[in-house]
């Protein structure tokens, strides 16, 4: 063999150990590439190709004003598109954008099926809710989906980044359904059982008012709503929770009990070691004559609050030495009255007090009753210029 066909043999070779060394690629492919240059229009990336590949900045971002030379480095690697095999120059012409699209459908599937976690930045208000884009695809957030709360204002979140689930997913019709509400309503849960885990009855904790009902207020400990009910506000009597707290309030409880079973807390507004019921005995005995306030009516007669925190009951048969129908037809509610101390049951808190017999009577008055007795005058009569 002569020199000249030695050395056509080993040029052969050698294109055709190029050739093979090189990838067969075809238009609609995503390969992976090295950027060998960038400048403010394009970037020329080396595909493994018998020529490289050119990637204009409309196929890198959809924002024109963009840098292409802050986005892209030299020797970066990245994943392109095929968009063409020829630019009519030669060059095979690329996409990131598409690249990132088809990947990016590739993960929303994977985090449908496996139930992931996504990022995203909402973008826009639509009709029902708001629109975000996760590397060009665009997807919806209804507004029901969007908080565990009710969400009175969907302008709020434009702007926001939010972690979502993919809760609707059809690849061929590009439906890209999202939710927050399933990822707070996991966390939600999550601070309930660790709570439930962890609260004791005896604690003191810190609450925030989430909502008023007629018979007491619930508070949110974390994840968990307690109540106070009414009789919890405050040592006082109280009618209408609104009166104490407010929605909103961050407040100071004390823990009553606790049922996991039934997800329920009983808290207690008032301090629970500052109980007047406990000096009762070193500050009032049967027979004293004290004044109280006329604090609510019953059927059977009128409590009076004859201490901050301590009431007692004056049955109907103790208000006058006459028979009344209902206390409300002798007393009004927040009177000033002088009650005598008939009974004080400390195991049970309840005290009975008599109107009637802490009224002091001059004694001719009381001669004038007896004298009139027959006569049909009556102890209203003879009373009216006492004060109750």
């Amino acid at each position: 063999m002569t020199e000249e066909n030695k050395d056509a043999n080993s040029m052969k070779e050698f294109m055709e150990d190029i050739e093979s060394s090189m990838k067969s690629i075809r238009r609609g492919e995503i390969v992976k590439g090295k950027i060998i240059s960038v400048t403010e229009n394009d970037a020329i990336v080396n595909i493994g190709y018998m020529s490289d590949g050119i990637l204009p900045k409309s196929e890198v971002s959809e924002n024109e004003e963009e840098n292409l030379m802050d986005t892209l480095k030299e020797n970066e690697e990245i994943y392109v598109y095929i968009l063409d095999m020829n630019d009519g120059e030669g060059n095979v012409l690329l996409s990131k954008k598409e690249a990132d699209k088809i990947k990016t459908w590739d993960e929303l599937e994977k985090a449908f099926k496996e139930k992931t976690d996504v990022e995203t930045v909402v973008k826009e208000v639509v009709k029902g809710g708001v629109v975000t884009y996760i590397n060009g695809i665009r997807a919806f957030i209804p507004g029901s989906q969007l908080s565990l709360s009710y969400v009175e204002e969907l302008k709020s979140f434009v702007g926001k980044t939010l972690v979502v689930k993919v809760i609707e997913f059809d690849r061929e019709k590009e439906k890209v359904v999202l939710s927050r509400k399933v990822i707070e309503k996991a966390e939600a849960e999550n601070k309930k059982e660790q709570l439930l885990n962890t609260i004791k009855a005896g604690e003191k904790r810190t609450g925030v008012v989430s909502r008023l009902a007629k018979f007491g207020a619930f508070v949110d400990l974390g994840g968990v709503d307690g109540l106070i009910h009414v009789s919890e506000l405050s040592w006082k009597r109280v009618n209408n929770p609104a009166d104490v707290v407010s929605v909103g309030d961050k407040v100071e409880v004390y823990v009553l009990s606790v049922d996991k079973e039934n997800n329920r807390i009983a808290l207690a507004l008032k301090d629970v070691n500052e109980d007047p019921w406990k000096n009762v005995s070193s500050k009032l005995k049967t027979g004293d004559v004290v004044e109280g306030e006329i604090s609510k009516f019953t059927s059977f007669g009128a409590f009076v609050e004859i201490q901050p925190g301590v009431e007692g009951l004056v049955h109907i048969s103790e208000i006058s030495e006459e028979r009344i129908l209902k206390p409300s037809d002798v007393l009004n509610l927040g009177d000033k009255v002088r009650v005598k101390i008939l009974d004080i049951d400390n195991k049970e808190n309840r005290i009975s007090l008599s109107i009637k017999d802490a009224i002091e009577r001059p004694k001719e008055d009381l001669d004038k009753f007896n004298d009139n007795e027959s006569a049909g005058t009556s102890l209203a009569d003879l009373l009216k210029d006492f004060k109750f």
